[in-house]
């Protein structure tokens, strides 16, 4: 019955704001993607934005095309001897 009695109060440290300050990374950021550096927004993040993009268009790419082969393939029946 004690650790419920101790609930409210733990529960208001979990949620207190003197925990811990974080920095606002926001502005920085901003300069970031907003800079007119001629790159698309997409690249601008650095090159784990370059292998994210590269690896979402090989697979959405090979997606299709595994898609369409499939559907080739079912609109040719095959024929019963």
């Amino acid at each position: 019955m004690n650790h419920l009695v101790k609930l409210p109060l733990l529960a208001s440290r979990a949620f207190s704001s003197s925990a811990r300050q974080l920095k606002n990374k926001v502005p920085e950021s901003q300069k970031i993607f907003q800079a007119d550096n001629g790159l698309p927004v997409h690249i601008k993040g650095g090159t784990g934005d370059v292998l994210l993009y590269r690896a979402t268009m090989t697979l959405t790419i090979a997606g299709t095309c595994y898609s369409l082969y499939w559907l080739f393939i079912a609109s040719f029946p095959q024929k019963k001897e």
